[in-house]
């Protein structure tokens, strides 16, 4: 069990150095020291305001039929791993992903707390009702057992801030639902994420010259 868990674990961690490396790895030769990359509250913040401009178009096209394809959690995903990195290059990397464990943990309760609970009175048959109230158990889930115990500090720290972007996610997910119903306010109107970090305007190719 000892040696399957370490298995188990370190190709988790391949997983995440392949997956950093395909999004922070940018253009061949490109380093990753050579990229400015945002906090983890910073990225959310942009994430969740790119959330709500792109569910606002949504909805302002919205038919009767559910669009399954408002309902994404990878920029939360991405938020985590930008943490992970930004972690790695600290001078303490492991604090740091401990930190960034109980940043996601503490956001996530933050999300719950915004969810109202599945209405009982709803049809069980109909798709929303049964979306919400499937992506709500989720979300108040618990967990089933120490996945991460067992392997070397490095691994268990780095499989344990995965873990907590894993019920982020799962916050996340659930929020969006209710979301797209009317049923929990934007994310920067809740209080859960602050508002985003003006970009700066790009220079035109004329300036570089």
């Amino acid at each position: 069990m000892r040696r399957w868990r370490r298995t188990r674990a370190f190709g988790l961690a391949c997983a995440i150095v392949f997956g950093s490396a395909l999004v922070l790895g940018g253009l061949p030769g490109r380093a990753w020291g050579d990229v400015e990359l945002p906090n983890f509250a910073t990225c959310m913040s942009a994430e969740m305001a790119r959330y709500e401009r792109a569910i606002k178009a949504v909805l302002a096209t919205q038919t009767a039929e559910i669009a399954p394809s408002v309902f994404d959690v990878s920029g939360v995903e991405f938020c985590g791993t930008i943490g992970i990195v930004l972690c790695d290059r600290s001078d303490n990397p492991l604090g740091c992903q401990k930190f960034l464990a109980v940043q996601q943990d503490i956001l996530r309760a933050r999300v719950l707390d915004q969810l109202p609970a599945p209405d009982a009175q709803a049809d069980p048959d109909a798709y929303a009702s049964a979306l919400y109230a499937n992506t709500w158990a989720l979300a108040h889930g618990t967990s089933a057992g120490q996945d991460c115990a067992g392997t070397e500090p490095v691994l268990e720290t780095w499989c344990r801030v995965r873990e907590a972007n894993g019920r982020l996610r799962a916050a996340v997910l659930a929020w969006q639902v209710a979301r797209y119903q009317g049923r929990a306010a934007p994310a920067l109107e809740a209080g859960w994420v602050s508002p985003p970090t003006p970009v700066r305007p790009r220079l035109r190719p004329e300036a570089l010259k």
